[in-house]
């Protein structure tokens, strides 16, 4: 198994629409071959930043297999006018 983690930072106030919006796009990722599941967690010092973490089956489930599709580009579309930043990616496997 791997673990994405995703640092978001949402443009101020802006907090409830993307939380709107990532509620639609959740089905994109869930649909997702080699997806187990995931959760989004809301920052309690700093209200703009969440934290997606997100179990693959494989690292290439998530950089191939999802980044890849069409289901990607729909989940852009949806939630990538919302970061400001760009999210910071990383991904994690038990030692």
């Amino acid at each position: 198994m791997v673990l994405e983690v995703a640092i978001l930072d949402v443009r101020q106030d802006r907090q409830d629409a993307f939380e709107a919006n990532f509620r639609l796009a959740a089905p994109l990722l869930a649909g997702s071959p080699g997806y187990i599941s995931h959760q989004l967690q809301h920052c309690i010092e700093n209200p703009s930043r969440y934290l997606l973490l997100v179990s693959w089956r494989t690292l290439e489930d998530h950089t191939i297999g999802f980044r890849q599709s069409p289901q990607f580009e729909a989940w852009k579309e949806l939630l990538h006018h919302f970061y400001d930043p760009p999210p910071t990616v990383q991904h994690y496997r038990s030692s």
